[in-house]
């Protein structure tokens, strides 16, 4: 094998309508590896369906122990804490903490979210007869943060209104990503009607997304400001921030679900470096850090009773051109060219690269190697069409390493010796992200290419204008966790944050087909589809970062261990964490 030198059972129409929504079966289950157990007492919800439901009490029994406060630490200061205005990952996962949804994903320990759907967070039920028109109850007496001037009060469907007009404003970065929803109207003050575009087979897993229908009161903006003052329903509320330093939330008192979250405090420090990260971590200063590959088995060595966590690295790594109203005479206008920086990609390595996948499975530790497709490999086998198999067809070899064939087309097209800027952004991602950065652009740059690196501040530079498609040359990017049809929907579709600002006809066609399609293998079908042409043009070289699997180090203390496939962290994972101490 050729090698670079940087590493010398179908869906029913009746279960759709029950509100399942469809889920990728994708990686095995979480593995909790060393010493240390699980003594949650698990939470009640099951599948979200069509009959009202309502999750189990969790009041700790047995050895469960309240309190304590959670040491974790951040990359860097959320540019904004308010979830409408900015599409950044740290906005997201910051806002799942302090926001409710409507339905969130469900968690179990030692289970893989991606087998799991939605439940009910603060809804009560979801119900549809035709996939279409759905009527959704809330809970009664779930109460926003004590903080002026909302002060408590009650959530009603006004608050729901409010936050989807918010979500769906001309200027809000994720509106597309909740465009299958054509109308929503208040019925009462806990009664909602919500109208898909057509029968939909996303509708719960949409109202469900932890980037979408956050739940703000109606007095943010008017009353005070939401990106100073965050005030919202969920099971933790900002008590303290000092930008660039630390943030610290509180649980919240009057949280809906009696007995959670378990923690007292959670404090947030800000740590850009992963060395200082890790050593913090070591110290006892931190109660998880997120461990690079090549480290995990000395650190796991250094205290047997450390705790680890196999979480998939969520989202879809990529390499986007800019698109033809940025650059219309590019060579990256012919195919030629983005299929030659596909091959150039040594994926196998890449792979070793970022989770060192050899030595870890050598060790006992379940490493992924797959590829990611234009959907990202952690979806599973319903949806991610493996671009190795025979299903892929001829549009396969694009995806091997062959710097050879890569030469020869980027002749045939004439590629000269002018400056192509190669752009990515800084830490934020993590220590493998940053790595495959820079060993993907050194093998653009070996097969010809006269790259011009270019490392951009995220805040100011990445997330603002590179993301969304103003950019110049080619960009190295992470998506964000999307829903399946929400991936195909932002690479191909009218998403803002079309990043190559690609319009393929066939390609348009098979996004609108897959959203309204409510048969499984028939949607599947479509989605494997549009892999396949993507992979025939390259509008996007899918890459590695994300592909992936990630470990997480805990210290022995730390109890109810369990983790979700988005950024709804806050609500589905942590708010379960406890302290043995």
């Amino acid at each position: 094998m050729k090698q670079n030198y940087w590493l010398r059972n179908r869906m029913t129409r009746r279960g759709v309508l029950r509100g399942a929504g469809i889920a990728g079966a994708g990686l095995a289950g979480a593995a909790l590896i060393g010493c240390g157990g699980d003594d949650d007492t698990p939470g009640g919800g099951g599948e979200a369906s069509g009959t009202p439901q309502t999750q189990a009490v969790h009041t700790p029994t047995g050895d469960v122990k309240r309190g304590g406060t959670y040491r974790m630490s951040l990359a860097g200061e959320p540019p904004t804490v308010d979830p409408f205005v900015n599409a950044s990952v740290s906005t997201k996962t910051f806002a799942n903490y302090v926001y409710s949804r409507l339905y969130k994903i469900e968690t179990e320990p030692g289970r893989d979210p991606f087998e799991l759907g939605p439940i009910p967070d603060v809804a009560e039920s979801a119900e549809s007869s035709d996939g279409q028109h759905w009527v959704v109850k809330l809970r009664q007496g779930v109460k926003f943060h004590d903080i002026a001037p909302v002060s408590g009060r009650e959530l009603t469907a006004e608050d729901v209104m409010f936050s989807y007009e918010r979500l769906t404003a001309p200027q809000a970065p994720n509106r597309t990503q909740f465009a299958e929803v054509a109308d929503v109207q208040m019925v009462d003050d806990y009664t909602l009607n919500f109208v898909t575009q057509a029968p939909s087979p996303s509708f719960m897993e949409t109202i469900a997304d932890a980037n979408l229908l956050l739940i703000q009161p109606r007095e943010a903006g008017a009353g005070f400001d939401p990106q100073a003052t965050p005030i919202g329903s969920g099971p933790f509320q900002q008590t303290s921030r000092q930008v660039d330093v630390k943030t610290v939330l509180d649980r919240h008192p009057e949280y809906f679900l009696e007995g959670l979250p378990y923690l007292d405090t959670i404090e947030e420090t800000v740590i850009p470096e992963y060395a200082n990260v890790k050593a913090q971590f070591l110290a006892g200063n931190l109660d998880v850090a997120g461990i690079t590959a090549e480290d995990i088995l000395e650190v796991r060595a250094s205290n047997p009773d450390f705790q680890w966590q196999r979480t998939p690295t969520l989202g879809m790594a990529w390499i986007a051109f800019s698109g033809e109203d940025m650059s219309p005479d590019a060579p990256w206008r012919d195919e030629r060219f983005r299929q030659a920086v596909s091959m150039s990609l040594d994926r196998p390595g890449l792979n070793e690269l970022a989770a060192n996948t050899t030595a870890l499975r050598e060790a006992g530790l379940d490493a992924s190697d797959r590829w990611n497709n234009a959907l990202p490999a952690t979806l599973g086998p319903i949806f991610w069409l493996d671009p190795r198999s025979a299903d892929q067809g001829p549009s396969s070899a694009f995806f091997e390493f062959n710097p050879e064939e890569a030469r020869s087309l980027l002749d045939a097209v004439g590629v000269g010796n002018e400056q192509i800027k190669y752009q990515f952004t800084n830490n934020r991602y993590g220590a493998a992200f940053s790595r495959l950065a820079e060993a993907q652009g050194q093998m653009l740059a070996d097969i010809g290419l006269n790259v011009a690196f270019e490392q951009q501040d995220y805040n100011a530079q990445y997330i603002t204008q590179t993301f969304v498609g103003n950019f110049q040359g080619i960009v190295y990017g992470l998506e964000s966790s999307l829903t399946p049809g929400g991936y195909v929907e932002r690479l191909f579709g009218d998403d803002p944050a079309n990043h190559g600002r690609v319009h393929d006809a066939e390609l348009a066609d098979l996004v609108d087909k897959q959203a309204v399609e409510l048969d499984q293998e028939q949607r599947t079908a479509f989605m494997y589809d549009i892999q396949r042409r993507n992979a025939e043009m390259m509008f996007y070289v899918p890459t590695q970062s994300s592909a992936a699997a990630g470990f997480s180090a805990y210290q022995s203390h730390v109890r109810g261990l369990r983790y979700t496939r988005g950024y709804g962290t806050g609500t589905e994972s942590v708010m379960h964490y406890w302290l043995d101490l």
